[in-house]
């Protein structure tokens, strides 16, 4: 996975989230939470439709 595959725009918050985390979590162990600090979408024809998240990620370090 590169870092073009993070950046991309999802269908959903959820989504976005997910997979953020999931990239996070095979440099950083120990994850406990996620605060998303901006979300944003794009809107296509009165709807959105693809989803970016900005998020905080809080981990225990041992």
């Amino acid at each position: 996975m590169t870092n073009q595959d993070i950046f991309q725009p999802y269908k959903t918050k959820k989504d976005a989230t997910k997979k953020a985390v999931k990239h996070a979590s095979k440099s950083v162990k120990n994850i406990r939470s996620v605060y998303v600090q901006d979300q944003s979408a794009s809107v296509k024809d009165g709807e959105a439709v693809d989803f970016r998240v900005n998020l905080k990620i809080t981990f225990e370090v041992n």
